[in-house]
């Protein structure tokens, strides 16, 4: 039987090989650029739409396209940031009327995180177009699942225009439950590799709504992708990833925001350097935090110059080719920080982090303080993340 089965796995991965190379040629195709793919099934129905400014047709808002072509819309839902991208991390965003269209936006990032039944009740369908990074403590993960919860109770359909995952690999320690929170709310990695529509089967599969419901969803798959691709995304995500370099370091540098070490919110290169006023004259490069209506009113050290390391035009091939995120500026930074019993307390900040949270365990951090050496860290991160790589692929729509 073994003689059998490994000429048959490795002929499996040839092939999968040679697909992968053959769909590289071709350029990716949204979900929701396959306009013919999905509009005859919105003919005759009522449609809600859970959208940001990341939700285009070509370089058109979908919300814009849909009406022209007479899709029904009665409601926009935004997430985090708001429907067009204005709000600042973490504010509260107000419910609306939409100026161009006329159309009521809700918002989902505010008084209430899901649709209400009231609401619901106004649609036959609710499309989720929004892109996300894929990254654990990035919300869009959670408002899915809150939409989902919604429309399951209320027996509402979700469609769901795929999207790129431009850090599609599985990387971090899984989230011990206990610490679940808003920027953590599965038991996942930091990064875990998957695509909206997979997710949003995962969360189905992974019985992740609450009592277990299960939410009718449609996903229209991305065409000519693979995970393994290079994706630049066409539009910031939120206002403090305004770069292709923010986004990729994001998943590594996003862990700093449990720390009194600046990522650069309150600059225009947020998530592109690290710094602190106590690192001066340990490390040459500056930069100076400043109150940014939009992208960070508060943001930590204000005013203050900060000292440390400019990632702007960092190498991510290693890290991409070896499918990791980067643990060793924390634990470098950690070494030279000179008031260590305060380098992971945040009270002095409005911008409240909890590392704890967001590496998802409460051994990360005693290990950086440890000194533990990075491999050692990262075996501590097994047998989960081997656990949950094999469970990830009974979702994956693509190789």
């Amino acid at each position: 039987m073994k003689l059998f089965l490994l000429p048959l796995l490795a002929l499996s991965v040839t092939f999968a090989t040679l697909s992968a190379q053959k769909v590289e040629d071709k350029p990716i195709i949204t979900g929701a650029d396959q306009i013919d793919a999905y509009l005859p099934y919105l003919k005759d129905k009522k449609v809600g739409m859970l959208v940001n400014q990341t939700s285009i047709i070509g370089n058109k808002l979908s919300v814009d396209s849909l009406k022209a072509l007479g899709v029904d819309i009665k409601i926009i839902f935004g997430p985090e940031h708001g429907f067009r991208n204005n709000a600042s991390n973490g504010d509260k965003v107000a419910d609306e009327i939409d100026p161009k269209t006329g159309i009521p936006i809700v918002s989902l990032y505010g008084k209430k995180s899901k649709p209400t039944q009231e609401e619901l009740a106004q649609m036959d369908i609710l499309i989720f177009d929004i892109q996300d990074v894929g990254c654990r403590f990035y919300t869009y993960i959670n408002t899915l699942r809150d939409a989902m919860w919604a429309c399951a109770e209320a027996g509402k359909e979700m469609l769901i225009l795929d999207r790129p995952n431009p850090n599609s690999f599985v990387d971090g320690p899984i989230l011990d439950m206990p610490l679940s929170s808003g920027i953590g709310r599965f038991p996942i990695p930091i990064t875990h590799g998957m695509t909206i529509g997979e997710f949003a089967q995962m969360i189905n599969g992974e019985g992740w709504i609450q009592n277990k419901l299960q939410c009718k969803i449609k996903v229209i798959p991305l065409q000519n992708y693979t995970h393994e691709m290079e994706y630049t995304l066409p539009v910031s995500p939120s206002p403090n990833l305004n770069t292709q370099q923010s986004i990729l370091l994001y998943p590594s540098l996003c862990l700093f925001e449990g720390t009194m070490v600046s990522q650069g919110r309150g600059t225009y290169m947020p998530f592109t350097v690290l710094g602190s006023p106590l690192l001066k004259g340990k490390y040459d490069f500056s930069f100076t935090p400043v109150s940014i209506k939009g992208m960070s009113e508060t943001p930590l050290h204000q005013d203050q110059a900060c000292y440390g390391l400019d990632l702007r035009e960092f190498d991510l091939k290693q890290l991409r080719k070896k499918g990791r995120i980067n643990i060793r500026w924390m634990m470098d930074l950690y070494k030279d920080y000179p008031n260590k019993d305060k380098f992971f307390d945040r009270s002095q900040s409005k911008q409240m982090g909890d590392i704890d949270k967001l590496a998802g365990t409460k051994q990360f951090k005693d290990q950086i303080i440890a000194g533990k050496k990075e491999k050692e860290i990262r075996k501590s991160w097994e047998p989960g993340l081997s656990n949950y790589k094999t469970m990830r692929l009974k979702y994956t729509l693509y190789p």
